[in-house]
């Protein structure tokens, strides 16, 4: 599969407890993502941070983390990415959903 030049980058920023269909809601982007075909998808686990309810979620040796900020990255070019929007809309309750263009210099298997 070659992906070159003009694409887009779609960023989805969950907790780390969201989940779907019996499995966190990460894995189950990720493995729908696969199934459609997409070039790929990264899951970063964050260490700290908040959102829509501005409830702090950290990674604190003192405090117990619960929830834990996750963000995924999938880059294709624009058109697998608009047809995966749908189905991502339907897997998530709440969470953040950024799109932007990017270039990629480089992608090999």
């Amino acid at each position: 599969m070659g992906l070159k030049g003009e694409a887009k980058l779609l960023r989805i920023f969950i907790g780390e407890s969201d989940r779907h269909g019996g499995r966190p809601l990460y894995e189950a982007i990720v493995l729908e993502a696969r199934r459609m075909g997409l070039a790929g998808a990264t899951v970063f686990k964050g260490f700290m941070g908040y959102g829509a309810h501005s409830k702090i979620h950290t990674a604190k040796i003192l405090q117990l983390s619960e929830d834990l900020p996750v963000m995924i990255e999938i880059v294709d070019e624009e058109a697998k990415i608009q047809a995966f929007l749908p189905v991502l809309e339907g897997m998530m309750k709440e969470g953040l959903v950024t799109l932007e263009k990017v270039e990629v210099i480089r992608y090999q298997g």
